[in-house]
Parts: structure tokens; sequence; C-alpha cells
């Protein structure tokens, strides 16, 4: 059976019970793991899947849909039916194996150092491993990683396979919508939708091609098969040879929807697909005219270009850039768990995960983690002086120097805030943000400290929309927090285009420039 039929198969088993039309997709499938859950005092009788257990409820997947009941209260027949003497903790994880491989088993073997447990991995085989973590002899939890790509992941989520989705992508309209229906909840919700760190995406070219930066407008166009000559966009007189890893995983996903894609673009049959990254590099090494894309950290032989707009606005893929998300192709590392009670120790291992020793292993394993680094002022020459080249009529010399009176006594902090288009509504990474500088301020790291969010906007935005999303960061932070703490003051400005990140003209330079900065005092 192939990936795309299991996946099918999946989905169709979790529809099922809500629709009759399409239950004998599987008709096939024998219900082995089936219970039989009667409440004494009342004699009523459930029967259906355990989805999960955490030593005190058990959730169950019943005609009636998802249903959560004390286990102590009720009996339980069948083999799958849990033993609460024997219980162990569970989290099936599945999903992208660029996170699987390396990065989450030693964030799971961090928790377990904190914890004071000992942590044993055993590898099943290329796709499959386990880590057990004990105390003396009795085991305390086990976490079960499946790895694959993270369209495998969210099928697992919504067949109830997986408790965690390891996803290198934002989840799709139609997965939230089929995980709601099944009843795992708002799994876009911030609570549910946990960001780990950041990845990104560089394109890469033969090294002796000459070429030291493109645009994401003609990388579009090439990848679209509109642009098929380099000298077409700046290069030597060769033909552009296009290569990409595989559809199915998620950085190429990410190309593909948020490049390819982003203007109603379809790719082109022409790219050359690859299985794995290390392949894809090492062809377009060896390619005269190769032009792709690969995972920050893993261009190899093949050589990185930086993105530069029409405006001369250049980002290159750097940790601070990926950590603002001025890189236009950074690409958050997602955790999608389902909205259920867990486990204490799995709940633990999820706060864990915003901790500042689970951002160390993140960058350990070579991707960016979510920690806030500051940015000094006198780093940021080439800001300001973009700045003063680009101010069009509508930023005055008069608004340039508030601007810099203002922001002069602060340092700059990585952590930055973006909307939705065209509203004041946080997409994903920035609510995440939102919630990491809240457990921040909990911890007291900005104790008697003004923060100031400095929103900023295009030229087309009027002034007052960048006031309006400052103050809509912090509406969020009091939101997450309840209360902001005495011991720290937020405050808000906003100086509109008097920052540009990118071309006015352009929908990725709208995205940069439309932000809402975080500035601390140095005092």
């Amino acid at each position: 059976m192939t990936q795309d039929c299991q996946r099918l198969v999946k989905i169709c088993f979790v529809t099922a019970a809500r629709a009759a039309a399409v239950f004998l997709c599987l008709a096939s499938r024998a219900l082995a793991q089936d219970v039989t859950i009667t409440t004494p005092n009342d004699g009523i009788t459930l029967t259906g899947r355990v989805v999960s257990f955490d030593g005190t409820h058990l959730q169950l997947d019943s005609a009636y849909g998802l249903m959560t009941l004390r286990y102590d209260e009720v009996v339980c027949a069948g083999a799958a039916c849990p033993d609460p003497d024997t219980y162990v903790p569970l989290v099936r994880l599945s999903g992208a194996a660029r996170m699987g491989e390396v990065m989450v088993p030693a964030l799971i073997d961090a928790f377990a150092r904190q914890k004071g447990f000992q942590s044993d991995v055993n590898r099943e085989d290329a796709d499959h491993m386990t880590v057990t973590l004990s105390e003396g002899e009795r085991a305390q939890a086990q976490f079960k990683l499946r790895l694959s790509n993270t369209d495998e992941g969210f099928a697992d989520l919504i067949a109830f396979e997986a408790d965690v989705v390891m996803a290198l992508r934002e989840v799709r309209a139609e997965e939230a919508e089929r995980a709601a229906l099944v009843g795992l909840g708002d799994i876009t919700n911030p609570r549910q939708a946990r960001i780990i760190g950041f990845d990104a995406l560089v394109p890469v070219v033969n090294p002796g091609l000459g070429i030291r930066h493109v645009s994401l407008r003609d990388m579009a166009r090439a990848f679209q098969g509109d642009v098929t000559q380099w000298d077409e966009i700046g290069g030597p007189p060769l033909p552009i040879s296009l290569h990409l890893g595989p559809p199915s995983e998620g950085p190429w996903q990410f190309f593909a929807d948020q490049v390819v894609a982003r203007d109603g673009g379809q790719m082109t049959e022409s790219v050359t697909r690859h299985e794995t990254a290390a392949d894809l590099a090492s062809a377009v090494a060896s390619d005269p005219g190769g032009l792709g894309v690969l995972p920050y950290g893993g261009t190899a032989n093949s050589r990185a270009v930086a993105l530069r707009d029409a405006c001369g606005f250049t980002a290159a893929p750097l940790n601070a850039t990926l950590k603002t998300q001025d890189y236009p192709l950074t690409k958050p590392l997602f955790f999608y768990v389902p909205g259920r009670r867990h486990a204490a120790i799995i709940s633990d291992f999820l706060a864990f995960l915003r901790g500042p020793e689970a951002q160390l292993v993140v960058r350990r394993a070579g991707f960016v983690d979510q920690g806030a680094v500051p940015i000094p002022l006198d780093a940021q020459g080439q800001r300001f002086a973009n700045a003063i080249d680009q101010a069009t009529g509508d930023v005055r010399l008069g608004d340039l120097q508030r601007m810099v009176r203002v922001l002069m006594p602060r340092t700059r902090l990585s952590t930055s805030f973006r909307f939705l288009a065209g509203t004041d509504e946080l997409d994903a990474v920035s609510r995440s943000n939102v919630m990491a500088l809240g457990q921040a301020i909990r911890d007291g790291r900005f104790d008697t400290q003004e923060l100031l969010l400095v929103g900023f906007g295009d030229a087309a935005t009027p002034p007052e929309k960048a006031w309006s999303r400052a103050a809509a960061v912090k509406a969020a932070l009091i939101a997450a927090l309840g209360t902001l703490p005495d011991e720290v003051r937020v405050e808000t400005a906003a100086f509109g285009p008097a920052l540009p990140m990118g071309c006015n003209d352009t929908v990725w330079g709208q995205q940069r420039n439309n932000r809402v900065e975080l500035w601390v005092d140095q005092g």
C-alpha cells in the first residue's frame, strides 16, 4: 500500500463514525482495539477505541464522538483496556524526520536529566525509535517516535495514532478541519501549536555560476517555468536547471506554498526531484545552471545566495535574521498537540520546551532557537541607512529624528510580531512569541524594566495601523498573562513606514514591513 493510500485509509477511519457513507473504506480493518465501557451505577454501555489514558482519565472514540471518562468510575472490558497499576505515560510523536532524527531525542534526553531520570534510546529501525525515561528500575515515561514527513504526522494525529505532530510547516486548513471534526480541538490555537525553534530555506546555485543574490520574485518565476535562462534574471547565458526535494516533505511544501503559489502560480513540471537534501545539494553543485532550495545549514558543496528585492534590500539567512523573521524564507518548527488531558509528566515536557535548556538543545541540533537576543542600535546601521535612502514624501526628517530619539536609549530584542495580511490578527509564529514573552515576564527576566512595543508598516498602510497593531500585541500579552506584574512596564509606540525592511510594492516586502518590534530600556 502506498503512503498516499495509507494516509487516505487513516482519514477514512476517523471520519467513518461521523459519515456512514465512507464506512466501507475500512470494512476489512479489524476492530481488535475496541473496548467496552460500562457505568455500573446507571448501566450505560459504550464501545469504542481507546485514544488516550493519563492514569486517571480515559478518552474513548465512540459512535458519539470523543468521550473523556473517569477510569475509576467505569468498568472496562477488552484487550486494549489500560491497567492503572502498570501504567506508564506514553507520548507518540510522528512527522518530520528532519526534526526527529536528532533534535527531538536530544530534547527528551535534556528533559530527563532535568527531572533526574535516565533515558534509554532503542532504535527499532530507520523510521522508529523509543526513548524510555526511568528512575531506578521503574519506567516513568515512554516517547515513541515515527520518522516520516509532516503529511504523515498530521494523518497519524487525525487517526489517533499520534499524540504530537513534528511539523516543518504550518497546519493546512483541511488538516485543521479534520482534526476539529474528530474532536482534537483547534490545533491552530497557540496552546496546541507549539513552536520549538526556527528553520529556513536557502536558495542554492552551482558554485561557479557567479550569482550572489536572487529575488523571491525571480525564484517564483523560475519554478513556475516563466523564466528559463539565467541571463533573464541577471546571470550568465545558461539554461536554469531546477532542483527540489520530495513534494511530500515539509521544506519543499513550504516553498511551494509560500513562494511558487504565492501569486497563484503553479510548479513547473521541469523540476527534478531528489530523495534527500544531500542528493539535492550534490546535484546543484554538479549542475552548471543549477538552482534549488535547501534547509538552513545543509547547503554542502552547493553555494547559498542571499535574497535581494528590487529596492536593494538584501536578506541573508543568519541566526539574527531568522530569530526576527526578517529573512523571508524563515519557517517555524512546530509541535502540534491535541486538545485533551495529558499525564503530568507529558505536560511538564511540553512546558520544558519553552525554557532555556530546551532552546540550547535546539541550537546545538543545528536549528535556530526562540531565545530572545539583544540587537544593539549600533549593530543596525544598515537598517537606518536604508530608512534614509528609502524615505518617501510620507516620511520626513523629523519623523526619523523622533524615531532615533525614542530608540537610541533602548536595545532591540529579536522577538518580533507579524500579522495575517490586512488584519491586526497575529500569525502563528507571533502567537507563540506572545506566549514565550509572557513566560519570560513570569520568570522575572524583565523585572524593573520597560518593554516598548514598536509598530511599523508599509507605505500603503495608514500610520494609525502601526499603532493599532502595537496595541494588539500588548492586549494579547496581557490576555496571556492575566495581568501585567507591577515590576514590568509595557508601552507602545509607532513609526509607520519609517524603517522599511523590503519593497513596499511586493507581498514579501509588505509582510516584512508590517511588524511590531520589541525594544527594552538599557537601565
